[in-house]
C-alpha cells in the first residue's frame, strides 16, 4: 500500500489557505439563488405527495371491495358447511327412525355406522345410547383415540355430553354441542338425535364430528385458497383452521402499510352461535409502495431532485477542493483503520514501520508498542518463534508464497488465534522497494467451520455405514469401487465383484468396457449426458445363493464428484418379506380348502340322500338273490343280471364319493390347460345333488369349440359350485312356485377390451340382491344368511382375479319387479393352445 501523494501540479496552482477561503467566498451564489434552486425541488416533492394521496384513495376503495368479497365467500362457505351438517343430520335421523321402528339391531347399526364413517371423513364416531345412558353399540374411526371412544356397555360419562343427552331427551329434537377445551373430546362437534318409541324417549344416536375435517372437507377449496379460514367456538377460541398473523403495532402506524387482514365471521347453522366460521383475507395487494406506477413516478421525481441537487453541488465543488486536500490524509487513515484485515509494514531489515488499527485490535498490542520492533515480535508464540523467524527470513529474501501461510498469533492477554499472512513488496511512487507489506486475516472461524464440515462428513459416513442396506458406487467401464458401506463389505468384500454380480443378476445392463486408447470409441455412447438424476432407477428382486438371502436391488446412474459417470446400487435384505408372502399364499390356500369343506358340509344331507339310492338298490338286489338262491328259484342268467346291476350301483356310489374327495381334498395350486366342458360337467354333477334336494331345475349350455384355459380346475369348479348353490338358496328363500324354480348355467366365448375370454354365467329366478347387499357383496365375513360365514363370494372373486379375470353381479328385472339375479365371471384365454374343448353341449333339464 502506497502513501498518499499530492500531485506537484496541485501544489503550484492552489493559493494559500486564507486567499483560497476569500476566493471561494466571492464565488459563492447569493441567497436568492438558493431559493431559486429549492423551488423546483419543492415542486417535485409536492407532486410526489399528490401521487401518494391518489394511490391511498385507490387503496381504500380496493379494501372496501375486498371486504365485500370476504363477506360473500364466508357466507357461501357457511352454506356449504350447513348443507353438509344437515345431510349428516338427515342420515342420522333416518337411522334413528329405523331403530325406533325395530328395523335395525346392534349388528346392522355397526355396519351402517362403519359405512358412514368410512364414506364421510368429517364423521369420527357413531354411538347408540339407550334411555339409561348406556352405550349399546359404537363405532369410531381408527384415528380416534381410545380414551375418546365409547365402549359398548359403559354408562355415558358425566360432563357436557351427559347434559346434552338430557336436553335432547327433554326437547325430543336433534341437539348440537361442542365439548369444552378441558375435556378429552375437545375439537369434536357432537350431535344428539333422540330415539322415540310411540312418543316415548328411547335413547339417542350420538354422532361426533371432527371440526378439523369438517373445515377441510366442508369449506370449498376456492375459499380455502383465498382466505385463512377458521372455526371458532362461542367464546372466540380457535377450534380448527388457521389465522393471519397479527401485524406489528409499530408497522400499523406507517402510512403505506395495509391495515390488518379483512375478515368476516358468521355462525354456522344449524349449530348456532356455538360454532362460528371466520375467514381472513391474505394480503394480496402490494399497497401504495408496491405499486409499479408509484415507483415509476417516485423514481422520476427522485431523479429530477437528484439532478437539481447535483447542479447545486456542482457550484460548490470548487469550495470542497481545499477541504478534500486537507481531509485526504485523514480519510486514508480512517479507511485503513476501518479495515477488518490487519496491515503491517516492514522495512528491508524486518523492522515494523506501520500497523493499522485492525492489526492492533487482533493482537491486543498498541501501535506504539509495535512500531519500531524487530524480530522476535511480541505477538509470536514462544513455541513457534524459531519457525516464524525462519519464515520471516525467507520472506525478506524474496521467497514469498503466493497463497500465504498459516500461523498461530498470541494476543497480549496470552490467548491464541489462527491467522493467514500474505506478504508483498512495498513500492514507493518512484518504483523503488522500500520494504514489505503484510496483510493478516483471522481464520479462526473458517477453521472452525472447516472442522464442523469434516465432522459432518464423518457423521454422514457413519450413517451410511449403519444403514441396513448395502450401498455401493462404481464407475462405468472400470473395476474400481468408489464407495462401499459396511454392509456391502460384510457381504461382498472390498472389490466390485458383488456390485457387478447384483447388476447382472438384477437385469440392469452395465456399460461394456472398451479400450478407447486403441479405437477411440466413446464407451458412454447412448447413456444420459445431462441431468442424470432424471434417469429412472432400476428395481429387481433376486436371490443370492452365496448369502442365502432374497435381495431387492435398486440402481441408478449419477455423476461422481470427479465428473465421472458412475452407477450406484442399493441392496436391501427382503428375505423376511418374501417368507411372509409365502405364508400369506399358504393361508389363502387353506381358506380355499376350508370353503370347499364348508360347501360340502352344507350339502351333506343331499349327498347322503344321493348315496342312499345306490346303497338301497344294492341291498335289495342282494336280499332278492339270497331269497331266490335259498328257494332254488334263480337261474344263472338271472343271477348274472342281478350281480351286474349290483356292480353298477356300487360303481355309481364310488364315483359320488370319489368326486367329493377330489373336490374337497387340499392340494397345491396347479395351473394347467383345462377342458372347459369337463370342469362344467364336474361342477354340475356336484351341484345337482343340492339343487334336486331344493326342488330346483338346472339347465346348462356350453358353447362348442371352446379353447382350453390355463387355470386350476378345482378352484374354478369351486367357484361354479358356490354360485349354483347360492342360486338354489336364493330361489328357495324367495319361495318361487315349481314352474319358476330354475337355474341356468351358460359358458360362451366373449371379447373384453379386445381380449378373448370365456364367460361363465349363473342366472337364477330368486329374489335378487338389495342395494345395500350389492354394495357389500364381496366384503369378507359379510353374509345375508343367518349362519353364513361370509367368505364364499369373497373367496370366489379372489380365485377369479388370481386367474386375471373379473366377476360381476346384477339383478334381472321384469318391468319394475326383480325377477332374479345374474352372477358372471370371465377368464382370459391362454395363448398356449386353442384346442377344441369337447363336443357340443346342449340344454339339459
Amino acid at each position: 500500500m502506497q502513501d498518499s501523494v499530492i500531485p506537484s501540479e496541485l501544489h503550484d496552482t492552489v493559493p494559500p489557505a486564507p486567499w483560497l477561503r476569500r476566493w471561494w467566498r466571492r464565488q459563492t451564489p447569493g441567497r436568492q439563488d438558493r431559493f431559486a434552486m429549492l423551488a423546483p425541488l419543492a415542486a417535485v416533492l409536492l407532486f410526489l405527495a399528490a401521487i401518494v394521496s391518489a394511490f391511498g384513495y385507490l387503496r381504500l376503495e380496493e379494501m372496501e371491495r375486498e371486504q365485500e368479497a370476504v363477506k360473500r365467500d364466508v357466507e357461501y362457505a357457511q352454506q356449504r358447511v350447513r348443507l353438509r351438517l344437515l345431510e349428516r343430520q338427515e342420515q342420522l335421523m333416518r337411522i334413528a327412525r329405523d331403530i325406533s321402528n325395530k328395523e335395525v339391531d346392534e349388528e346392522e347399526f355397526m355396519g351402517r355406522a362403519e359405512s358412514m364413517v368410512i364414506q364421510y371423513p368429517e364423521l369420527q364416531a357413531l354411538s347408540w345410547i339407550d334411555e339409561r345412558r348406556r352405550v349399546k353399540a359404537s363405532y369410531a374411526a381408527p384415528s380416534v383415540a381410545v380414551n375418546q371412544q365409547h365402549i359398548p356397555g359403559e354408562v355415558l360419562r358425566p360432563g357436557e355430553t351427559e347434559s346434552m343427552y338430557g336436553l335432547a331427551r327433554d326437547l325430543l329434537q336433534p341437539v348440537y354441542s361442542q365439548p369444552g377445551a378441558e375435556t378429552d373430546s375437545a375439537g369434536l362437534l357432537q350431535l344428539h338425535v333422540p330415539l322415540t318409541d310411540q312418543g316415548r324417549f328411547g335413547g339417542v344416536i350420538l354422532g361426533e364430528y371432527s371440526i378439523d375435517s369438517l373445515l377441510r372437507y366442508g369449506v370449498p377449496s376456492e375459499v380455502s385458497a383465498k382466505y385463512a379460514v377458521a372455526l371458532l367456538d362461542g367464546k372466540g377460541r380457535l377450534l380448527a383452521g388457521s389465522t393471519v398473523p397479527v401485524r406489528s403495532p409499530i408497522a400499523s402506524w406507517l402510512p403505506w402499510t395495509a391495515p390488518q387482514a379483512n375478515e368476516y365471521e358468521v355462525p354456522v347453522s344449524p349449530v348456532g352461535n356455538g360454532l362460528v366460521i371466520r375467514a381472513q383475507a391474505y394480503r394480496t395487494s402490494l399497497g401504495v409502495i408496491g405499486s409499479g406506477l408509484f415507483w415509476l413516478v417516485g423514481t422520476l421525481s427522485a431523479m429530477t431532485a437528484w439532478m437539481l441537487i447535483g447542479n447545486w453541488r456542482h457550484t460548490r465543488r470548487r469550495l470542497q477542493a481545499q477541504r478534500a486536500l486537507v481531509a485526504e490524509t485523514n480519510f486514508r487513515r480512517a479507511m485503513e483503520n476501518s479495515m477488518l484485515t490487519g496491515m503491517r509494514a516492514l522495512d528491508m531489515q524486518g523492522r515494523i514501520t506501520y500497523v493499522n488499527a485492525a492489526f492492533c485490535q487482533m493482537t491486543g498490542w498498541s501501535e506504539a508498542e509495535l512500531v519500531g520492533r524487530t524480530p522476535p515480535f511480541p505477538y509470536w508464540p514462544e513455541e513457534d518463534r524459531e519457525l516464524l523467524a525462519d519464515r520471516l527470513e525467507d520472506e525478506l529474501q524474496g521467497r514469498t508464497r503466493p497463497g500465504g501461510f498459516q500461523v498461530r498469533v498470541k494476543r497480549k492477554d496470552g490467548s491464541r488465534f489462527d491467522a493467514r499472512l500474505y506478504m508483498s513488496p512495498l513500492v514507493d511512487a518512484k518504483g523503488r522497494q522500500t520494504g514489505w507489506m503484510t496483510s493478516m486475516t483471522d481464520i479462526t472461524e473458517p477453521n472452525r467451520i472447516r472442522e464442523q464440515l469434516q465432522a459432518s462428513h464423518e457423521r454422514f459416513t457413519t450413517v451410511l455405514e449403519a444403514l441396513d442396506a448395502s450401498v455401493s458406487v462404481a464407475p462405468l467401464g472400470s473395476e474400481e469401487l468408489l464407495f462401499a458401506n459396511k454392509l456391502y463389505r460384510q457381504w461382498f468384500g472390498t472389490n466390485t465383484a458383488g456390485h457387478l454380480q447384483m447388476v447382472a443378476q438384477a437385469g440392469v445392463p452395465d456399460q461394456p468396457r472398451t479400450d478407447e486408447s486403441l479405437d477411440e470409441v466413446d464407451s458412454f455412447v447412448g447413456l444420459p449426458t445431462g441431468q442424470l438424476e432424471a434417469v429412472q432407477a432400476g428395481n429387481a428382486e433376486i436371490f443370492v445363493h452365496e448369502l442365502g438371502k432374497w435381495l431387492e436391488v435398486r440402481s441408478r446412474y449419477l455423476n461422481w464428484v470427479d465428473g465421472r459417470l458412475a452407477q450406484m446400487v442399493i441392496t436391501t435384505d427382503i428375505t423376511a418379506r418374501r417368507l411372509a408372502e409365502e405364508q400369506a399364499a399358504a393361508q389363502a390356500e387353506r381358506a380355499q380348502t376350508a370353503s370347499r369343506l364348508i360347501t360340502m358340509g352344507e350339502m351333506a344331507s343331499s349327498v347322503a340322500h344321493e348315496l342312499n339310492q345306490p346303497l338301497t338298490a344294492i341291498n335289495n338286489y342282494c336280499n332278492g338273490m339270497v331269497s331266490r338262491i335259498k328257494g332254488k328259484q334263480i337261474q344263472e342268467q338271472d343271477l348274472l343280471a342281478a350281480l351286474d346291476k349290483t356292480a353298477r350301483q356300487a360303481q355309481r356310489a364310488g364315483q359320488i364319493i370319489q368326486r367329493i374327495r377330489t373336490f374337497v381334498k387340499r392340494s397345491e395350486p396347479n395351473r394347467q390347460l383345462a377342458d372347459v366342458t369337463q370342469m362344467v360337467t364336474e361342477a354340475v354333477e356336484l351341484a345337482e345333488i343340492e339343487l334336486r334336494r331344493r326342488n330346483v331345475r338346472l339347465s346348462h349350455y356350453v358353447a362348442a369349440r371352446l379353447p382350453q384355459l390355463m387355470v386350476d380346475p378345482i378352484l374354478i369348479e369351486q367357484v361354479l359350485v358356490n354360485l349354483l348353490k347360492n342360486a338354489a338358496e336364493s330361489i328357495e328363500l324367495a319361495q318361487r312356485p315349481t314352474a319358476r324354480r330354475s337355474v341356468e348355467l351358460r359358458v360362451v366365448p366373449k371379447s373384453v377390451e379386445g381380449q378373448p375370454v370365456v364367460e361363465f354365467s349363473v342366472r337364477d329366478s330368486g329374489q335378487g340382491l338389495a342395494p345395500e347387499v350389492m354394495a357389500r357383496l364381496y366384503e369378507a365375513f359379510f353374509s345375508t344368511k343367518a349362519e353364513g360365514m361370509g367368505i364364499g363370494l369373497s373367496l370366489c372373486r379372489s380365485i377369479v382375479e388370481s386367474h386375471q379375470g373379473r366377476m360381476l353381479a346384477e339383478n334381472i328385472y321384469n318391468g319394475t319387479e326383480v325377477a332374479g339375479c345374474l352372477f358372471s365371471f370371465w377368464i382370459p384365454v391362454s395363448g398356449a393352445t386353442n384346442n377344441i374343448a369337447g363336443k357340443d353341449a346342449g340344454v339339459t333339464a
